[in-house]
């Protein structure tokens, strides 16, 4: 099964190479990982898509990242309310003809042509891992000559209003 795990660490040399280390070493499947600054100045949010069998895994694996030194937070959000994108840049392959049918295509999924040459051009996409498949498998017929993806980039919803002052009725 796949999970979410997100860390806030220090932004140091070396801290992402330490934990992927440590991810491997145990033979834990890394599908993809993204690493950028965050809020706060000298702290990094990393989000690494991991894939897992059982669901103790995923408790051993987030207490050996808590014990290392630079890592600040970490927390599984597979099962919480998150906002979860990955980009993709796509080049197509396309003659004149082609260009308005793929953009036909495009459209729908909100992808957008950043790029034309005269024999492609390069589309790029944003939005959950499906669309971005979803959107390739489309593309696949033109010949699609490059892809770069991102990988999942995720964190958790803002919290919503708890209702405190419920009453209860009784039907009887």
């Amino acid at each position: 099964m796949k999970r979410i795990i997100t860390l806030l660490v220090n932004n140091r040399a070396g801290v992402l190479n330490r934990i992927t280390g440590l991810l491997t070493k145990r033979h834990y499947n890394i599908e993809s990982i993204t690493v950028g600054h965050s809020e706060t100045e000298g702290i990094s949010r990393m989000t690494f898509v991991i894939n897992v069998e059982e669901e103790s895994i995923v408790e051993q694996i987030t207490k050996q990242l808590n014990k290392q030194i630079d890592v600040l937070k970490v927390m599984d959000i597979t099962n919480q309310a998150i906002v979860a994108r990955e980009l993709a840049l796509i080049k197509v392959a396309s003659s004149p003809a082609s260009r308005n049918e793929i953009y036909n295509l495009i459209e729908p999924f909100r992808a957008s042509i950043i790029d034309v040459s005269k024999d492609s051009l390069v589309v790029q996409v944003t939005g959950e891992y499906e669309k971005v498949e979803a959107l390739i498998d489309l593309l696949k017929p033109y010949g699609i000559k490059e892809i770069a993806r991102t990988g999942t980039t995720a964190f958790t919803r803002g919290n919503q209003k708890v209702v405190s002052n419920m009453k209860s009725y009784s039907i009887v």
